[in-house]
């Protein structure tokens, strides 16, 4: 046992093992040896019984590399106890023409350039411990024989045929890897504009010179978490857009909820300055008046005109029409003026006026010379909207009479007076329809709607109260029946005569009356005047459609104004006839 202890090799063969001598390590065949000179030491591995030599030294297995470096490691020969010839190691190179030996191609060997392969023994492990070899006793170098594996500078220890391999390959020097820098707290992301950062994301100021190829991982590396950061800093400069944005509009409509909750409308304060003309529809109240005001200019909120109307204990009987007010005028100014009969532009046209009234009151409001409302009525008749029924009668000294609806309608200066007369025109269009005047005419025993409405005009112009409207209707219808034997369909009515006339007198002398043969005397003409005679209102148009059923065929204005009484006889008739003429100095 040596100082370093046994080796992890197996147990040695026995010198008396018959195989023993007869082959090579591992069975292979000996070397074939060239003669040299026998060497004294050739006993002295058989006599050397250690039980710890089962690796024989017959030959250095590290020969050729010594071989390789002659002057590094000088050469000792050896003796191999199973060879019949020794064999020198003296040399500084092998020869294969001197040696003379055959080849191992079944042994590994190392294949670094300069150094052949040589096998060695199966039964030595790579494991095998570095010793220092006493030499056999009849060496005559008896001391102790160098460890040659035990030194910094030695070679790695030799292994057993069969499980030898290359020597390890001495690893390329590759630069050592920075350490990986410790990961620093980010700082806060922001966009390159507001970093200073190039678009690009690198460093330009860095030296070239001091950039290797890990450098240019680093920067690249760097260059993407940049590109990185500057995305990401826009996204977050989008979104504190948005959030101020929404923050913003949260601060606005809050604040206007406030002012519309707690705080005062925005107002003008004064009676304003120049003058405006605003028209207020039918229906309109309220927000929607401010609304109307406001785009003229004549309030600064509706709120504010809201509020003022309903502060005014009269703000909610503003009618509908034109008003003259001012500009930049304070709600509650405006308010006041609207319910002041001054300020109003309207032209009111009253329930049984005939159309001259109307056209004068036309030419008045805008400034006209008299008769321009009336040419124009004449003129554009047809393009004015009168419906289909309406056109095309004989003897019509109108053809918008009875068209013109007495209603309130905006004449302010400025407009023109066709306008006027086509909303006139179409209100009385939308009365009409709504009362089916086609469909109800022969139910009455006319022809057509434009009787009835010419029947509820005269009714207008007699009637003075809801009940005298009925039974004046019943009278019409009466005297128009073909089998009227008192009066034989003469209606005979003052009012035609009046309206033929141009005037509204009661007095009409029985002369007068029987001789002008004009078509709208109904004194001297059968059935209805050629048309209207003035422009009926809802009262007489709903009696016209719903007349008495009395048996009534006369009617006198007892007291000359507005006593109207009724007689289904020519007896008593004539009766009221006396009362009449009593009463008026006739």
């Amino acid at each position: 046992m040596t100082e370093y202890g046994r080796g992890p090799g197996s147990e040695p063969w026995h010198p008396t093992d018959p195989l023993y001598g007869d082959q090579g390590w591992e069975g292979q065949q000996q070397y074939h040896q060239q003669p040299h000179q026998a060497t004294p030491y050739a006993q002295g591995g058989q006599a050397y019984q250690d039980p710890y030599a089962q690796q024989g030294y017959g030959t250095d297995p590290y020969a050729q590399q010594q071989a390789a470096y002659p002057q590094q490691y000088p050469q000792q020969g050896y003796v191999d106890p199973q060879q019949a010839q020794p064999q020198a190691y003296g040399q500084t190179g092998w020869d294969q023409g001197q040696q003379g030996h055959e080849a191992y191609p079944e042994q590994q060997g190392y294949d670094t350039p300069g150094h052949p392969a040589h096998a060695y023994d199966a039964n030595w492990e790579t494991g095998q411990a570095a010793m220092a070899y006493n030499a056999p006793p009849a060496d005559p170098y008896g001391a102790g024989q160098p460890d040659l594996y035990g030194t910094a500078e030695a070679y790695p220890p030799p292994q057993p045929p069969g499980h030898r391999q290359q020597p390890p390959q001495p690893e390329p020097v590759r630069p050592e890897p920075e350490p990986e820098p410790e990961p620093e707290p980010e700082p806060e992301e922001s966009h390159p504009f507001f970093g200073g950062d190039d678009e690009d994301g690198y460093e330009d100021d860095e030296p070239a010179s001091r950039r290797g190829r890990g450098d240019d991982r680093d920067r690249e590396r760097r260059g993407k978490e940049r590109k990185r950061k500057g995305k990401n800093g826009m996204a977050c400069l989008v979104v504190a857009a948005v959030l101020v944005g929404g923050v913003g509009g949260i601060g606005y409509f809050g604040y206007q909820f406030w002012q519309g909750q707690f705080g005062e409308a925005p107002d003008f304060a004064g009676g304003g300055s120049g003058e405006v003309q605003v028209e207020i529809p039918k229906g309109a109240f309220g927000n929607e008046i401010g609304n109307i005001l406001k785009q003229a200019g004549v309030v600064k909120s509706v709120d504010a005109f809201v509020a003022a109307q309903k502060k005014n204990e009269k703000g909610n009987t503003i009618q509908a029409g034109a008003y003259t007010l001012k500009k930049e005028m304070s709600a509650e100014s405006a308010v006041a003026l609207m319910l002041d009969p001054a300020s109003q532009a309207n032209l009111i046209i009253p329930e049984g006026k005939r159309n001259a009234w109307v056209y004068e009151q036309i030419d008045t409001r805008l400034g006209l010379d008299p008769g321009s409302t009336k040419e124009i009525a004449v003129s554009k008749a047809d393009s004015l909207g009168l419906p289909d029924w309406a056109k095309n009668h004989k003897n019509v000294k109108d053809p918008l009479e009875g068209f013109l609806f007495p209603a309130s309608y905006p004449v302010a200066k400025g407009s023109k007076p066709e306008d006027a007369l086509k909303k006139m025109v179409s209100r009385a269009n939308a009365e009409y329809t709504k009362l089916d005047l086609e469909g109800q005419a022969k139910k009455h025993g006319v022809e057509n709607a434009w009787e009835l409405v010419t029947v509820a005009s005269l009714v207008q112009a007699e009637g003075k109260t809801h009940d005298d409207f009925r039974k004046m209707a019943e009278v019409i219808y009466n005297r128009l029946q073909p089998d009227n034997v008192q009066t034989n369909q003469y209606l005979q009515f003052d009012s035609s005569l009046n309206y033929l006339k141009g005037q509204s007198e009661i007095k009409i002398s029985e002369k007068e009356a029987h001789s002008n043969k004009d078509p709208y005397n109904t004194y001297t003409n059968q059935g209805l005047p050629p048309g209207p005679i003035g422009n009926p209102g809802n009262e007489a148009l709903a009696a016209m459609l719903n007349p008495t059923n009395d048996g009534w065929l006369y009617f006198v204005a007892t007291d000359g104004m507005n006593q109207t009484e009724f007689a289904k006889t020519l007896e008593e008739h004539n009766k009221l006839r006396d009362k009449f003429n009593a009463n008026t100095g006739q």
